[in-house]
């Protein structure tokens, strides 16, 4: 069975098909096709308040194409998410609507309360040690989902608006840049010891660039010595130099600079990176969905 989710960033846009198959003791998630466009809907929702018809123009183009993938990997179930950029666009529910018109793909705007819950659905704390609490970062354009997870379930969760995006644009609330370091020191305190289960393009991408091969994290130092090694690079230099693509180039500092503020303030010294996300999550509820309807 190939199920499909779309993930509508502040940053980019998402299709991933994933085949998932069952055995008699387990159920598998294999990645078939990941595609991103980097549409970046943000800039024009942070900067301007509403989305640009040129931009418009992008999405409505990248979910045709994405129907057409659908169509050919003959999935199962498909659910498309809108996050930051959409929700706080003033025109986000006309483009929607534009969208279903033109290509036939049903979005649905979520909030951070439910993007936060749709991540986690990942299960990637079943894999990690249950005597330890653990600080699920997912980092994006717009906003910063949290789930403070302990003994395998959720004891607090908050999405903040101090995504790469708006921290790029300058457009992040003090009080909220406040709100985000208080909840976490709050939330964390005396809570030993405490890892941190980093997501999003960003932290993938940073983990790829260490080269880490021996276990799936990556310590506060070797984050901060990132950091200011790519803040040494000009963002031309950072692109012909270091490779990186021109929209990861510019926000992979700023997504960083939103870890190590989370690791600071809840004291943790590691946090692991499962390369998971939104989209992930997406397919792992679609894939309950079905079950629910076909073995119930």
């Amino acid at each position: 069975m190939i199920f499909a989710a779309i993930d509508i960033g502040s940053n980019a846009v998402r299709l991933l098909l994933s085949h998932v198959y069952e055995t008699k003791t387990k159920t598998f998630f294999e990645k078939e096709e990941l595609i991103r466009m980097p549409v970046r809907l943000g800039e024009d929702t942070f900067l301007r308040g509403e989305i640009s018809k040129a931009k418009a123009d992008k999405l409505v183009a990248a979910m045709r194409g994405f129907k057409e993938l659908m169509k050919v990997f003959d999935i199962v179930a498909y659910k498309a998410c809108a996050t930051s950029a959409m929700r706080d666009a003033k025109n986000g529910q006309e483009i929607i609507e534009r969208v279903k018109k033109e290509a036939d793909v049903i979005i649905e705007i979520i909030d951070g309360k439910t993007e936060a819950a749709t991540i986690f659905s990942n299960h990637a704390e079943e894999f990690l040690d249950p005597m330890k609490s653990y600080l699920y970062i997912d980092v994006g354009g717009g906003s910063v989902e949290l789930t403070l997870i302990s003994d395998r379930k959720t004891i607090a969760q908050k999405s903040f608006n101090v995504g790469t995006l708006r921290m790029l644009f300058d457009k992040i609330d003090k009080d909220e840049w406040d709100d985000y370091k208080q909840w976490i020191k709050k939330n964390t305190q005396g809570i030993k010891p405490l890892h941190a289960i980093g997501s999003g393009g960003n932290i993938n991408k940073l983990y790829k660039m260490i080269g880490k091969k021996d276990s799936k994290s990556l310590s506060y130092e070797r984050i901060k010595a990132m950091h200011d090694m790519l803040n040494s690079y000009t963002y031309e230099e950072r692109v012909t130099i270091l490779g990186l693509k021109p929209d990861r180039a510019d926000v992979i500092i700023p997504a960083s600079k939103i870890f190590l503020t989370a690791m600071k303030h809840a004291d943790i010294e590691k946090v692991y990176v499962p390369q998971i996300g939104l989209s992930d999550g997406i397919i792992h509820l679609l894939y309950e969905e079905y079950k629910k309807k076909n073995y119930f």
